[in-house]
């Protein structure tokens, strides 16, 4: 390739014809590692996250919740909603959760409810109707009658209270006594008093708006 020149300078002038004919593809190579380090130092870093309990398929309300119905999985921080539950297991859903959504405390029967309707109280109303009970969707707005045994009068103990927590499993037709099923629903105070005392003495039903 080069007659007349000692070997040591046609070795040299061959990696140097060689490195003239791949410079442009080590040019481009430097140019994207360049490119790549810098992206690198710009990429803001990875998001906090929470580990949370999300529902592992669909669940209707007055689900018990077992340990299978949960799966803990890492959610960013900043997304993840207020109140997310830390333990769940065992306790009972007042509202359906859709599969892969967060469980909240205001989705569990128990203390948390309350926040679901700030400034409520929340009140568990026994029907002596367990079908009237099943009809009844967490959400719903109804007003409580309450009907005395003897005489079979109605009035209205409470207005447009919100449904909060369903049963399910209850056999359907009226049980009156210690029968019937429990819902709960949320009151203004006054009314919860009210509920209450109608309770011990009246059979509390509910009508729909």
């Amino acid at each position: 390739m080069f007659p007349g020149l000692p070997p040591a300078r046609r070795r040299l002038r061959a990696v140097r014809h060689q490195l003239r004919r791949r410079r442009r593809l080590i040019a481009a190579t430097l140019a994207a590692a360049a490119v790549f380090s810098a992206l690198r130092t710009l990429a803001p870093p990875p998001p906090d996250t929470v580990d949370v309990l999300v529902a592992a398929r669909d669940l209707p309300a007055g689900s018990l919740l077992g340990d299978d119905d949960l799966v803990r999985r890492a959610w960013p921080a900043e997304l993840a909603p207020p109140g997310a539950a830390d333990v769940a297991a065992g306790r009972v859903l007042a509202g359906a959760v859709g599969r892969g959504e967060v469980v909240t405390g205001v989705r569990l029967v128990g203390p948390d409810l309350a926040d679901a309707e700030p400034g409520r109280t929340v009140v568990p109303v026994r029907l002596p109707d367990a079908g009237m009970a099943t009809l009844l969707r967490p959400g719903d707005e109804v007003d409580l009658m309450a009907t005395d045994p003897g005489t079979g009068e109605s009035e209205l103990v409470a207005g447009g209270v919100t449904v909060l927590a369903t049963p399910t499993g209850v056999p359907e037709g009226p049980a009156g006594g210690s029968g019937g099923a429990l819902v709960v629903v949320g009151t203004s105070p006054a009314e919860a008093v009210a509920v209450a005392g109608s309770a011990l003495t009246h059979y509390l039903t509910v009508s729909w708006r």
